[in-house]
């Protein structure tokens, strides 16, 4: 008898751990899925040039800002227009870390169309980049931690 019971103990415990695990591994996936299955908003894909000369080439997983800086992207937040980003191994300063850029549409400035502000670019986590208070979008020319965004341009 008591054999039997530490048997259906055991055995509960196993299936506990399977439903557990199972459920895990498919939660986790769904949500790495669904993270990379996000695009880029249009105005913000392709190849630019900002009004400081720097070109970048920008897409749903790469934000690249030539000659050698690479922010792997995590994902991107439409309704708040930011992204989330992990500095690349070979960045010259700040590799590993995380980055929130918040980007806006602009209107009026040609050829300018929109602008970004790298918000936050050394937060440990990419939670912490993304708890990182937004920019200023109403105040773009010192919207973002006291200097203007960054105007971008489709690179000719």
């Amino acid at each position: 008898m008591y054999n039997s019971h530490i048997q259906k103990f055991i055995t509960c415990i196993l299936i506990l751990w399977l439903i557990t695990t199972c459920f895990g591994m498919s939660a986790n996936r769904i949500n790495v899925t669904a993270s990379k299955t996000d695009t880029v908003p249009g105005f913000v894909k392709g190849t630019f040039t900002d009004d400081y000369g720097v070109r970048y080439t920008i897409n749903d997983s790469l934000w690249f800002q030539q000659p050698d800086i690479r922010y792997h992207v995590i994902r991107w937040n439409f309704t708040e227009q930011y992204v989330i980003a992990r500095n690349g191994n070979g960045n010259p300063t700040d590799q590993g870390l995380y980055t929130r850029i918040d980007y806006m549409p602009l209107q009026g400035i040609a050829p300018y169309h929109w602008g970004f502000c790298l918000t936050e670019y050394k937060a440990p986590s990419d939670s912490m980049a993304e708890a990182h208070a937004a920019a200023d979008r109403k105040n773009p020319k010192k919207g973002c931690n006291g200097f203007p965004f960054s105007r971008m341009k489709k690179a000719d």
